[in-house]
């Protein structure tokens, strides 16, 4: 008996030893791994006093720390980024849905800005700018060189100013110069209508006010339509996102329970889920969502949670798969930064980051014949843009995929994923509904504009 217990206090006492021996080994490492990023920003500060002193010309200090922060960011991914305190005032204008400028979500591609998708009824869409769209020059200036913030700095202006963007459509040979006048944006950020028997609704963004619109548009469209209501169409299409709790409280709209979406840090203490509460306004009515190429970040949770619950079906084509989530944090009035702090993932634990939703109908727009071409040879969507995190898939799976085109017809009658959405409400079978979407031929199509063209360009009659 007393072997043992001497035999067990040994035991505890090596491993205690070895448990000592391991923590300043640890400690070491940890000592070791400060000191090298201590020596880091010793580099820095080195850098900064070279420029200061050396620099042929006296340097713009505050701008210096702002390049060199906005730099680390960006390095990090496409979504993080340093605002100043004036984007920051103006990023606060944006979420409440009105700020000034053109009117285009944007970010940064190859060294120039690429055109995620202009915003419904604003200055830049209705001058012709389109998703995709490459802009090299602001008034004549290059681009490129230029921080994400600098050059939206220089779109924003004040009202009723003009500004000329010059852009590189790919399946143009040449770039062209665009004449667009800055106005206040005031983002509406629901609209809706009533379609015969089926309630159409838009959501152009997720900003504070858009649950507010969502509930208004779903008691006019039941008091409009009343008994006869056959279901719903939710349009997100070339919606680029905005505040996550908004998109959990439009998918909560139309779920009676079950997860939202979760976000998952560095860390798994980060994780948070977010689940629905009783209550479906729309009474279990069918829902059709549609999405496409410029559909991304909120939107993709709405229609990841309506999707994975079974509580709608999802039409379009591959939307543009970001998921990710930033985090706004304030630096003592030096601005804030927008750090990307968490991917989410969908109800059933799927993340779309790179890799976008898949639709449950695919139906594809006509395009016209100019971007016919682009959209078969270029990439799009998040897994296009340099430095995206990646994916972490189930199994270690890590497949990643394009986005799609992000074209919608102003016409309505022309719009082909509208129109099959109401043919699906109205119980079509989903294969004759893609039987009778199909893509036409480019010929088709061109033949048609012109003769819409022709049309439009006939006189009248006095």
């Amino acid at each position: 008996m007393r072997k043992n217990t001497l035999k067990s206090l040994s035991l505890i006492a090596i491993g205690a030893f070895a448990a000592s021996a391991g923590w300043h080994v640890l400690e070491a490492a940890t000592a070791a791994n400060n000191n090298d990023t201590y020596r880091q920003l010793n580099l820095f500060g080195d850098v900064f006093d070279r420029i200061r002193a050396d620099y042929v010309e006296v340097p713009n200090e505050e701008k210096l720390v702002e390049a060199a922060v906005n730099g680390m960011l960006t390095s990090l991914d496409p979504h993080s980024s340093y605002m100043s305190p004036k984007r920051f005032k103006d990023m606060r204008q944006q979420t409440r849905g009105e700020f000034g400028g053109l009117g285009i979500e944007v970010t940064m591609a190859n060294g120039v800005i690429k055109v995620v998708t202009p915003i419904d009824d604003t200055p830049a869409a209705k001058a012709g700018v389109r998703a995709g769209d490459l802009i090299t020059h602001l008034n004549g200036e290059r681009v490129r060189g230029m921080t994400l913030n600098q050059a939206v700095d220089k779109m924003r202006g004040k009202v009723n100013s003009t500004l000329t963007v010059t852009i590189v459509r790919k399946g143009l040979k040449k770039p062209f110069d665009l004449k667009i006048v800055r106005d206040i944006i005031r983002v509406k950020s629901v609209k809706f209508s009533k379609e015969g028997d089926i309630g159409y609704i838009r959501i152009t963004s997720f900003s504070e006010q858009t649950q507010t619109g969502l509930d208004k548009a779903m008691k006019t469209l039941n008091k409009e339509i009343g008994k006869k209501l056959k279901g719903y169409i939710l349009d997100l299409r070339n919606n680029p996102g905005g505040l996550l709790d908004q998109a959990i409280s439009v998918s909560d709209t139309f779920l009676e329970r079950g997860e939202v979406v979760s976000t998952r840090g560095r860390n798994p203490s980060d994780t948070q889920r977010f689940t629905a509460r009783a209550g479906d306004l729309a009474n279990g009515k069918p829902i059709i969502v549609l999405i496409n190429g410029g559909s991304a970040s909120a939107s993709e949770i709405v229609a990841g949670a309506l999707s994975d619950h079974k509580r709608a079906t999802i039409l379009g084509t591959r939307s543009f798969g970001k998921g990710s989530v930033q985090s706004i944090i304030p630096l003592n009035g030096q601005g804030a930064i927008r750090l990307t702090t968490a991917r989410y993932y969908t109800p059933s634990g799927t993340s779309i980051q790179a890799k976008g939703i898949t639709p449950d109908v695919k139906i594809e727009e006509d395009l016209p014949p100019e971007l016919a071409a682009l959209v078969k040879k270029q990439k799009t969507g998040e897994a296009s843009l340099k430095g995206h995190l990646q994916n972490e898939g189930k199994n270690g799976a890590k497949k990643e995929e394009s986005g799609s085109s992000a074209f919608v017809p102003r016409d309505r009658k022309l719009d082909k994923q509208f129109h099959a959405a109401v043919d699906l409400l109205h119980g079509l079978k989903v294969a004759a509904v893609i039987e009778k979407y199909k893509p036409k031929p480019i010929e088709t199509v061109k033949k048609n504009t012109d003769e819409k063209t022709e049309k439009k360009q006939k006189p009248a009659n006095n």
